[in-house]
């Protein structure tokens, strides 16, 4: 490296602004974990006084990420993941689900958040066998994700495409639908789709979002499980369909409440 260029994870470092909440390091520390700051402790205990179970919906959306990914990498036999919208490593990320079940699976993980960049070194493990490649981009140019993301993943192979609580952050809903139809449209037959996202479906929650959306982050759009159930147009539904999170496969002897966040699996014809 030339003398006094700085590392992508410095010049992440310079990009990162304190003074605003965001929205992986808030979700960060409700999951528990240290890679966020003060603004953003305060932000995630005020959302909470409004809707105290967005810690439930933070935990249930990581363990649907697990159910999901083992499902696609396990009985479905998918070795591709493109997951866009990474947020901060925390517990089980989608290349250690699937590695332990398939240790030469190859994933490529997206965001745009400079402090995932500087954390994109954890999430670049992998087993020997397998790959795992980090894409600095943004969702609202698919083409250019799906680019970058050819030089890791053959598309004339079975690809999961993951998109996990990112949508909302698209605030025209018809560009989110372009968003997924793009993605979707470059999967070749068999490849699956797996997708989760917060719902209108408490006032509670609309409520706290808001006063999240007023401080002058970036927002994240609650929308309607039906609005949600138009992402899957065109695709075969894997059972039991576009559900509350916890309702989607359980853990045998378990009974799961739902709650507010909605996703589902299909599969590419």
């Amino acid at each position: 490296m030339a003398e006094g260029r700085a590392t992508p994870a410095e010049g992440a470092l310079s990009k990162i602004d304190t003074t605003v909440p965001h929205s992986a390091r808030i979700w960060n520390y409700w999951m528990g974990g240290k890679d966020n700051y003060a603004v953003d402790r305060q932000a995630g205990d005020e959302y909470r006084e409004i809707a105290p179970n967005i810690e439930t919906m933070a935990r249930a959306s990581r363990d649907y990420l697990i159910r999901t990914v083992t499902h696609v990498a396990g009985e479905a036999g998918i070795r591709q993941f493109l997951d866009i919208g990474t947020g901060l490593p925390t517990y089980d990320n989608t290349h250690q689900v699937a590695q332990r079940l398939a240790p030469e699976s190859r994933i490529v993980y997206v965001d745009n958040d400079p402090l995932v960049l500087r954390h994109a070194q954890a999430l670049l493990t992998s087993t020997r066998e397998g790959e795992t490649t980090y894409v600095d981009a943004d969702l609202h140019k698919p083409e250019t994700i799906l680019e970058q993301a050819r030089r890791t993943l053959d598309f004339s192979q079975p690809v999961a495409l993951m998109l996990m609580g990112i949508l909302g952050h698209i605030k025209d809903y018809e560009e989110a639908k372009s968003i997924v139809r793009r993605l979707q449209a470059a999967l070749p037959s068999g490849s699956y789709f797996v997708h989760y996202d917060s719902t209108a479906t408490d006032t509670a929650l609309q409520e706290a979002q808001q006063g999240y959306d007023d401080t002058g982050a970036v927002p994240y759009v609650l929308r309607s499980p039906d609005d949600i159930t138009a992402y899957y147009d065109g695709l075969e539904l894997i059972e039991p369909g576009i559900v509350s999170c916890p309702l989607w496969r359980p853990e045998a002897g378990t009974e799961p409440e739902p709650t507010d966040v909605y996703g589902g699996v299909a599969r590419k014809r």
